[in-house]
């Protein structure tokens, strides 16, 4: 008996650990949101740029956004341009900011309007604040420019990020377990390249979209009354929310249809079928007013592809590419989708209307985002444009964990596994990114996307200790 414990007693104490993800799943996802927040704050410390920039990329077009209305009051977005790029004039590549102007007499801006919105209460919070320490005596420029104000706007993303786990993990529970659907979400959340968005470049995009679509599937779950016009409202509202913060996000429509088509099968009549249609994209419509208001005021119209219609090439899409290309695909960069994908047959089970409304979303996804002109998404960890199916992809991994219905610890080791297999991957690539290109080399090729994550870390310590 004496024997027995020492080899008895760790393995207790390791179930009653991993036992508090699915007995406590909204603490453990806000504590690793808290993590990855003061993670980016201290990274915003330590490794601060040099000219003092914190929103870069296509970030920079959100917050010019946002900083232009609040200080400005207008939508000329030339003096933010001039002021976070540095321009002194001149510069090449940037004739669009001094003489290539809008219809309307405007710099165009590339990006949605979304992400600077979700962005408003804490950057206005940081306005407040330094308002009233300056009236105090201290001295820090109230002009939307500064460290303080960018830094809220990839807080604001972590937060974004995290609150929309919760609600896909909300969303889960509703079909599987708790243990299914926390480990199910944490995996997707820590092994694709919702992490990167989430801790690393949080001031992209996605994180918002991750927020915005895990609210419409929630709701599309969670509200069960098909007849109810209240519910046509809120998913047409939702999924006008989720087009704001991502623009090809409006195919999630296809979800309020499915459930309209349901409704009609179950004894809905055709006048009120038109009139929850006409609700849906009317609530829609209500919640992208911002966008069309600000392309109507840069471009002179209501709906725009400020990209130029040859952004799209609907007739050759990258298909094959955008999956299993070495050059950003989804499957390749982040192989824990294919589970993803394997365990959606499973939601039928549960829900025939989900699953249906699941899969049409990812296969519309697969084809809008593989006819993007440049469907490797430019610069990014994986096929970031694939994050907007993050609330499906943890269904699908979900509904394949409780089909399993492995021990907890196997559980427990199989996502440690996955998850640790992608956070290789993801320190390779932040090493290359930050100028480390002798011993971290860009995951591209077999070698350099397979291989190479294993020896990175032990090449980066062994340069550390010479």
């Amino acid at each position: 008996m004496v024997l027995s414990e020492p080899a008895h007693i760790p393995q207790t104490l390791t179930s009653k650990a991993l036992l508090l993800a699915e007995r406590y799943p909204a603490k453990v996802i806000a504590a690793i949101g808290l993590l990855f927040a003061v993670a980016y704050a201290c990274s915003l410390i330590l490794f601060p740029k040099p000219n003092g920039r914190i929103v870069l990329g296509d970030a920079l077009h959100h917050y010019v956004q946002l900083r232009s209305a609040v200080f400005d009051r207008d939508l000329h977005f030339r003096n933010e341009y001039v002021r976070m790029y540095g321009l002194a004039g001149g510069e090449p590549g940037t004739e669009w900011v001094y003489g290539e102007e809008t219809p309307t007499g405007h710099v165009r801006n590339l990006m949605p309007v979304g992400p600077a919105l979700l962005w408003a209460p804490l950057f206005l919070l940081a306005a407040g604040v330094t308002f009233v320490v300056n009236g105090l005596g201290m001295s820090y420029p109230l002009d939307g420019f500064g460290r303080l104000f960018q830094a809220t706007a990839g807080l604001s993303g972590v937060a974004a990020a995290t609150l929309g786990v919760w609600l896909t993990f909300k969303a889960c529970a509703e079909y599987v377990s708790a243990r299914a659907a926390i480990w199910g979400c944490l995996t997707v959340w820590l092994a694709s390249s919702a992490v990167y968005y989430s801790l690393i470049s949080p001031t992209y995009s996605h994180a918002a979209s991750l927020l915005a679509v895990s609210a419409l599937w929630y709701a599309h779950i969670r509200m069960r009354d098909l007849n109810a016009l209240r519910r046509h409202a809120v998913l047409g509202a939702l999924c006008g929310a989720a087009a704001l913060m991502r623009w090809q996000d409006a195919i999630l429509l296809i979800v309020p249809a499915v459930d309209l088509l349901a409704a009609r099968r179950s004894g809905m009549s055709l006048a009120r079928m038109a009139l929850a249609e006409i609700v849906t994209v009317a609530a829609a419509a209500a919640v992208f007013a911002p966008q069309m208001f600000v392309w109507t005021t840069l471009y002179g119209r209501l709906l725009a592809i400020p990209q130029g219609e040859g952004f799209m090439r609907w007739t050759t899409p990258a298909l094959f590419q955008v999956l299993l290309s070495d050059w950003h695909g989804l499957l390749t960069w982040t192989p824990v989708i294919v589970l993803c994908l394997a365990g959606l047959p499973l939601l039928f089970r549960h829900s025939a209307r989900t699953g249906i409304a699941a899969t049409l979303f990812i296969l519309i996804s697969w084809y809008v985002n593989a006819a993007v002109a440049d469907w490797w998404a430019g610069e990014a960890f994986g096929s970031r444009r694939f994050i907007s199916c993050f609330p499906v992809f943890a269904l699908g991994l979900a509904a394949l964990i409780e089909r399993w219905s492995p021990s907890l610890e196997k559980l427990a080791l199989a996502s440690g596994v996955i998850v640790a297999h992608t956070f290789l991957l993801l320190v390779q690539y932040q090493a290359f990114m930050h100028g480390l290109r002798d011993v971290a080399p860009y995951p591209r090729g077999f070698y350099n996307l397979w291989l190479a994550r294993f020896v990175v870390p032990l090449d980066i310590v062994r340069d550390m200790l010479r």
